[in-house]
Parts: C-alpha cells; structure tokens; sequence
C-alpha cells in the first residue's frame, strides 16, 4: 500500500491487532508495514517512531469503553459498570498494562474515562479530593486484577517464541509450586481445589469480591483529607 493511500486510522487500527497478537516486544515498524501491505518507511510518513505508536494505539483502545449515566442516587452502579468495562478492555487488550510500567501513556481517550469516574463519584457528593481518592484506588485495583491476563499473554509469547510447548510450561510450574506448598497446612488444604487456579490466575469470584468491598467502604465525607494527597493523584494518575 503506497503512503499517500495509507492513513494514520489505518495504521493505528493495524497497530493494536498486531500488539493483541504479539504484544509490545512483537511491535516494530517492519511487521506492521507488513500487515498493511506497505514499506516501513511509509509508516513513517504518519508515525515518528514506536513509542508514538504506542500511544496512539493506547489512546484507541481507551475510547472502547462505553461510559455510563451518572447517578446521583446509587452512584455505586456506575461505578461498578466502570470497572468491569475498564478490566474487560484491559483483558481484551493486555499489552496495555505492560505498556503502563514501560510508555508515558496519556491522550482524550483515558482523560475521557477519567473525567467521568470522577464525575461518578463527584455527582454522588464526593468532595475533589475524595473523589480523587476513590478514582484512583478503583483504577489501581481494576489494573492489578488484569495484571494476571497481562503476565499469561506475555510469558506464554516469550515461550512460544523460544519454541517452547506454553501449556505444557505452565502445567509444569503449577505442579511445582503444587509440591511447594505441600508443607504449608492451609495451601495444602486448597491443591485440587477451585481455590488453585491457573498460573497468574486469581481464584473464582476474587475480583467481583473485591471490587464490591472497595466500593462498599467508599462514602462522600468518609475518606481521609489528612496530609499526603492531593487533586490530581486519583484516577489521572493511575
């Protein structure tokens, strides 16, 4: 595809399938001239370089949120549908997580989703700072969940890349870490149970369990306004 028939939409479309099927380290120029039947140099004509890439491609993915009403009356539904709409994206798209500890990630569409949890908790009676405060740890909590789908793309990647059998691996690390924690009574109990889960894996129902006791313990007037937060260290941050 020559540069002057390829748009920057396309490039940025093709990106983030390229990214959902071999994660960041799979991302390079070469590839995705490839996928888009073009020269890596015509690329280049619409992004500077990767990390742009990048960017742009976490700034798509961000808008597939829909986001809902906001309820003043039982802002914990909202919320709630915040969340969940936020893990299934990052489940959908796990590279965005490992893209968080290695890209400065920003752009409209994760300030979108921003704005309105804050303006979910904010339409309840949450002050500023409360608001901040409640953003925040429902952002951190949703990305340490899809941390675990994030770690299983990547590693089983990396093993396919080295030839290596990825079930097979992971069925065998479980084993080990079975025999690991044969000494420990209350591990023990749990081997060959729903409880031991798959490698990376939280057991059933952990993260609605959690989700719900994150938000049961947020109320306006109710978090902390001591020393040490400010505006701003909330979900923008995260």
């Amino acid at each position: 595809m020559p540069r002057d028939t390829l748009t920057l939409e396309q490039i940025v479309r093709t990106a983030v399938e390229l990214l959902d099927d071999e994660g960041l380290e799979g991302l390079n120029m070469r590839s995705l001239g490839k996928r888009l039947g073009a020269a890596a140099t015509a690329v280049y004509w619409h992004v500077k370089n990767k990390d742009d890439l990048v960017l742009l491609a976490a700034d798509r993915v961000w808008r597939e949120v829909e986001l809902p009403e906001l309820d003043a009356a039982d802002w914990r539904g909202p919320a709630t549908v915040m969340a969940d709409r936020l893990h299934t994206m990052l489940v959908r798209h796990p590279w965005l997580v490992q893209a968080m500890s290695s890209h400065l990630l920003y752009g409209t569409g994760k300030a979108r989703y921003d704005d309105h949890l804050l303006g979910v908790f904010e339409t309840a009676g949450f002050g500023a700072q409360e608001a901040d405060r409640a953003a925040g740890a429902v952002v951190t909590y949703v990305l340490g969940n899809a941390l675990g789908a994030a770690t299983t793309a990547s590693l089983s990647r990396k093993l396919r890349r080295a030839g290596q059998d990825a079930e097979g691996r992971f069925e065998a690390t479980m084993a080990e870490a079975a025999a690991v924690a044969e000494p420990f009574p209350r591990l023990r109990a749990r081997l060959g149970t729903a409880a031991a889960t798959g490698y990376a894996d939280a057991p059933d129902g952990t993260y609605r369990a959690g989700l719900r006791a994150l938000l049961d313990g947020l109320r306006p007037g109710g978090a902390d306004t001591g020393a040490g937060s400010g505006a701003g260290a909330g979900a923008g941050a995260a």
